[in-house]
Parts: C-alpha cells; structure tokens; sequence
C-alpha cells in the first residue's frame, strides 16, 4: 500500500541505509589497506558508512522535469538494524514517518492516523517522487554478501590515489542492479562516485560524493547527489546540515510508539 502525495509517490519504507549510510562516515579511524583484497576494503567502506549510533537533520532536493520540491528531516540510527527517519518539512508532509527495527519496515501516516508494515514489493519503488528507490535507502544486508567484488583500478586519477571497484550480484542475491561500479579515495575511504548498470549493462544513474566536511570530530561527503542517465536535466540531493555520533541511544527507541511520534 502506498499514499500518493501531491508531490509524487510516498512509498517511505527503506529510507535508511543510503541515508544513514553516509550518516555515519568515519565513525572509524581509516586503516591501512596495504595487503588487503578487493572485498575487505569495499568491507571497511560499508563500515566507515555504518556506524554505531548516530542522529543528524538532513535535507533533500528533488528536481524533475516538472516540478522541485525540498523535503527537511530527522534521522536516528543504532548500528544496522535500527533506524527511524521523520520528516519535518514541508508542513502538509511533517510527521510521516519511516522505521526499522530488525526485519521490520513500517511506516506511519499521519494524516490517516495509520501505521503501514511495509511489504518487499515495494521496495523497488520512487522515495517521495525522488531518484532514489525504496531500496536505495534502507538496505538489510551488507553489500559484500550480495555482491562479488574486483579491482577495477587502483591509483592516481585527477591527481587523487584512488581504488575503483565492479560489483557483481551474487547468483542469488536478491538486489536491483545487474552491477555497480564504485570509486574510493585511498586515503580517508572516502567514497567519490558510484555508477549503477541495470541487467542489461546500460548505465541507468550516477551518484557523486562531495562536500567532505568536518562534523563533530569525522570527516563526511555532506553531499551526494543521484542523476538518472535518461533525465540529464533531473536530479535528488541529500545534504546534512548537522550529525551527531556515538549517541546514547537504545533499541527501545525503535519503536512503534515512536513510529507514531512517540504518542
């Protein structure tokens, strides 16, 4: 089941790993990488955007052919498996409401007063008319459980050392794309630029890395923005304007009365 804004679809049920994602860069010194293998640097990357605890403000910029609009909103997380995202602007949107807690994906409609548990076939669905899918923004497992991966390049590109890498699905995982390729700065682990190819190998949409920005005491990308390959003139942002890490935060938080603004 979904509510349709005016805006586009509110399909609100995975708004968390990309989000979060990024969230909680650098929650860990970057190590080393000398010796390791494809698989345990894109490993400690999907660490560095993990994280223990977090909460930050984000912003998102929609654009379209046909209308923009800005969505404000609130995110918590607790490792992988907790997350609760609630809009806060505009005002006809303030309160709906995403939760994770475990396998659980709910979402909560203020407007009908109704918490929806949200089903797998949704997940492949547009975020609030936005680039970015259901799927993008809460994912349950680590991408080196669902993909192989390989060294594609490794060294100085526009002046920068960096590691690109192909990921490949594994036969059965169960992911949108038929493959992605991803580029990291060596120094920091910081991730520059992803590029997603559907199962037919056309390049379907890019999302770049930018901003990096002290918060707190760690070093983000406070930007990332997604553009569709078949609407150049299109385009999602995500920007954080504040992050705090490590927060006293428990798994009592994540739940269904908080869901409905903790009422």
């Amino acid at each position: 089941m979904s509510y349709t804004s005016p805006a586009g679809n509110f399909d609100m049920p995975r708004l968390l790993k990309f989000v979060v994602a990024t969230i909680a860069c650098a929650c860990f010194a970057a190590p080393s990488a000398q010796g390791q293998t494809a698989r345990e640097i894109v490993d400690r990357v999907d660490q560095l955007l993990r994280g223990r605890s977090s909460t930050g403000s984000i912003r998102m910029d929609i654009v379209t052919e046909h209308w923009s609009r800005t969505l404000e909103m609130r995110i918590w997380s607790l490792g992988t498996e907790y997350s609760l995202i609630r809009l806060t602007a505009p005002v006809r949107d303030a309160g709906m409401t995403t939760l994770k807690a475990g396998d659980d994906i709910w979402n909560y409609l203020p407007r009908v007063d109704r918490a929806i548990r949200v089903p797998p076939s949704l997940m492949g669905s547009s975020w609030m008319g936005s680039h970015f899918t259901n799927d993008d923004l809460v994912k349950e497992s680590r991408i080196i459980d669902d993909y192989d991966i390989e060294i594609a390049f490794e060294g100085l590109r526009n002046g920068v050392e960096v590691w690109e890498f192909v990921l490949t699905p594994k036969p059965e995982a169960a992911v949108v794309w038929g493959s992605i390729v991803e580029e990291v700065r060596q120094n920091d682990m910081m991730p520059l630029w992803a590029n997603y190819y559907d199962e037919d190998g056309n390049l379907a949409r890019t999302i770049t890395f930018s901003n990096f920005t002290m918060m707190g005491d760690r070093l983000v990308p406070a930007l990332m923005t997604v553009q569709p390959v078949d609407k150049p003139e299109e385009s999602t942002s995500i920007s954080y304007e504040d992050l705090q890490f490590d927060i006293d935060i428990t798994e009592d938080f994540f739940s269904l009365r908080q869901l409905r603004g903790g009422s």
